[in-house]
């Protein structure tokens, strides 16, 4: 397709949305304190990209605030109708509408079994801000595109700002910098094409990361699935090394992301090298010790690894939109694809 996208626009308007929404955020951190109170662990409830994002905040509470967190299988709500003992756990429920069925009543049912309840949503009033005890209300505005984008990261932020209100020794104002950080990745785009013309001949791509940025590769690997409807298998590095390596090769690329400090970062560049050596093409993103170690980069943001996946999505973001109109796709409007997606 020619013309602007709306997806291109929403990825440009992420740093006004994560200002907007660090804003009226951070003052409520001393609310999760207090519902958090007489709990012991977390239970995140989530599907799609809401569920890429509870990862991200699975990590962060779990290296950072000291408690469990773990993700919820609402079929057990939903479909097996269990009972579980979920005293001692505070519940979050992601969702960009709030209004997604599924999630409101898995969240209902933490909280008839015993959970405190949060939401996370961009729907200010939806069932599921009604729902939840207390409501972090993300700012990211009306989202036309069906690919979210600044829905997602207004969703880290708002985990930012919940691992802050659960004790994480966490600095609130380098959550602040990262809106100018992505400014500063929008002005000064890197050049997309080498990646895209190295994406646009194949039909499947892995995407890895670890740690903090797991989060990223999988909602990236969702947003090429979605946008450019590649077969992209998002996965922890670790668990690409325990077999599903083989199938990187010469018809199969990897993209690696990865934070340009941190714990994660040598098994990253490690993974680059193995993968050139292998004769396939790795595509990073990231810092320049992971780029020196790629076929090609897309540089990332100058963030402490706790933040970076907010901007380590923004150039798969741009590269997503940049592929799917490269092989004449609309990524406004995936095929088979709503906004808001209930499941039976």
């Amino acid at each position: 397709m020619s013309g602007p996208t709306h997806m291109l626009a929403e990825i440009g308007e992420q740093p006004a949305a994560l200002r907007a929404t660090i804003d009226a955020l951070l003052p409520r951190a001393a609310d999760a304190a207090a519902l958090a109170g007489d709990t012991r662990q977390v239970l995140f409830i989530a599907r799609g990209t809401s569920d890429n994002a509870a990862v991200y905040g699975s990590y962060l509470i779990q290296a950072h605030a000291g408690r469990l967190a773990t993700l919820a299988s609402p079929s057990i709500a939903t479909a097996y109708r269990s009972r579980i003992d979920l005293s001692g756990v505070l519940a979050v429920a992601l969702s960009q509408s709030g209004r997604t069925e599924e999630i409101v009543e898995t969240l209902t049912w933490a909280g008839e079994c015993g959970a405190r309840t949060l939401a996370i949503t961009n729907g200010a009033g939806s069932p599921l801000a009604e729902t939840a005890e207390v409501a972090f209300v993300t700012q990211a505005g009306q989202e036309r595109a069906v690919p979210a984008t600044k829905t997602f990261t207004t969703q880290l932020a708002a985990l930012a700002v919940l691992a802050i209100g659960l004790g994480a020794d966490l600095d609130p104002g380098e959550l602040r910098q990262v809106p100018d950080e992505i400014d500063a990745l929008l002005a000064a785009p890197a050049d997309l094409d080498p990646v895209v013309e190295g994406l646009a001949g194949v039909q499947g791509v892995v995407v890895s990361g670890r740690g903090m940025a797991y989060a990223a590769a999988l909602e990236l690997a969702l947003k090429l699935k979605e946008a450019c409807y590649l077969h992209a298998m998002g996965l922890s590095y670790a668990d690409l090394l325990h077999g599903p390596i083989a199938v990187v090769d010469a018809r199969t690329p990897a993209i690696l992301l990865a934070a340009d400090s941190g714990p994660t970062l040598d098994g990253t560049v490690s993974l680059a090298r193995r993968v050139t050596g292998a004769g396939a093409q790795a595509y990073g993103i990231g810092g320049d010790r992971l780029a020196a170690a790629c076929t090609d980069a897309l540089p990332g943001p100058r963030l402490p690894e706790w933040l970076a996946p907010l901007g380590l999505i923004v150039p798969g973001q741009l590269l997503t939109e940049a592929l799917a109109r490269r092989l004449g796709l609309d990524p406004d409007r995936p095929r088979g694809l709503n906004k808001v997606t209930q499941t039976a």
